[in-house]
């Protein structure tokens, strides 16, 4: 199981769980599987696509871009203590054993 949850502590929290195996797109749209409500994000984002020992993020032509570790990319892994920004929420992204 993966999580993603907001670095700020000052912010409204965003937490996702994402299993492995599974895609899923970030973005303000009601058709986006994780929305977030926030700016400069675009209405799809970005996708994961989640295995068992990473995530690859994809871009999907967003405005303001997708961020790993502070670096724009357009299609990046991603793995456990990693930080991912879209717009300006920025997700820690931790891999936890399920029980």
């Amino acid at each position: 199981m993966w999580i993603l949850h907001s670095a700020e502590t000052d912010a409204d929290p965003v937490v996702f769980r994402i299993a492995p195996g599974t895609i899923k797109t970030l973005g303000r749209a009601p058709r986006a599987d994780f929305i977030v409500e926030a700016a400069l994000v675009s209405r799809l984002h970005c996708r994961l696509e989640v295995a068992d020992d990473r995530i690859d993020v994809i871009d999907l032509e967003s405005t303001n871009g997708t961020y790993v570790n502070g670096k724009r990319v357009d299609r990046a892994r991603v793995r456990s203590g990693d930080m991912l920004q879209i717009g300006r929420v920025a997700l820690k992204v931790e891999r936890v054993a399920e029980s």
